[in-house]
């Protein structure tokens, strides 16, 4: 479904995206990589393990969730070895990751699915990783993105929405159309390094309440759409 631009458009002022992403990519440098990437440099880039990190890692805090995979992947680093698992046992190493039981549920039925149908290799198109157990398009793009390195997608979870929208290149309500917009608005070069990017910036600056603009590097670039008020901590460069 093609974006409306009619339908949705930009605000007036928008902080430049070429000079942005070029910005962003020297600043996150010196901050801790998000969760999922972080398990793809230990894993060696496993795309299982990214893909069910990626599963676990929902409406869950970045540190929980490469624990909980650190643990799940000591004992079963495989699709053969999860599906074989008892489901209470995978409770147990995820917790307290969010909805623990479903996705304990959900990990080792995908596994399982890995297995019978894809003869334990992870699929590396949208269409078949929507057809295992618990994966959205939020997890399938991500897993193809850090475990296929594709670059024809982006990304977008609640960062991405809200730091898109504050920098003014799209104006959307839901992480969804957000998704759709961006690949309008974003020349195709950065689509691979959005999540990265707007995900580190999100967690460590520009964060949901009180985002650090006066120290941030793209101050005066930013039009800070939305913002109603500025932390004042230091921003690590």
């Amino acid at each position: 479904m093609p974006y409306d631009r009619r339908a949705s458009p930009m605000p007036p002022r928008l902080a430049p995206i070429d000079r942005t992403m070029r910005t962003l990519k020297k600043a996150i440098l010196s901050m801790e990589l998000p969760a999922i990437e972080k398990i793809s440099e230990e894993q060696e880039g496993d795309a299982f393990q990214v893909l069910i990190g990626t599963m676990l890692s929902a409406q869950t805090r970045d540190r929980v969730t490469h624990e909980a995979s650190t643990r799940l992947f000591a004992v079963a680093p495989t699709p053969d070895a999860l599906m074989r698992l008892p489901l209470k046992r995978i409770e147990r190493l995820i917790y307290p990751v969010s909805f623990y039981r479903n996705k304990a549920r959900h990990v080792k039925a995908a596994s399982r699915r890995i297995m019978e149908e894809f003869a334990g290799h992870i699929p590396a198109t949208m269409e078949e990783l929507l057809t295992l157990p618990g994966v959205g398009r939020k997890t399938a793009t991500l897993t193809l993105i850090v475990a296929h390195e594709s670059t024809d997608h982006i990304c977008v979870d609640t960062h991405v929405h809200r730091i898109a929208n504050r920098f003014g290149w799209v104006r959307t309500k839901t992480p969804e159309q957000t998704e759709l917009a961006l690949y309008e608005a974003v020349p195709k070069r950065w689509w691979a390094d959005v999540n990265l990017f707007l995900v580190s910036w999100g967690q460590n600056v520009c964060k949901p309440v009180y985002p650090l603009c006066r120290t941030c590097p793209l101050d005066r670039l930013c039009p800070k759409v939305g913002v109603r008020g500025q932390g004042s901590g230091q921003v690590t460069r």
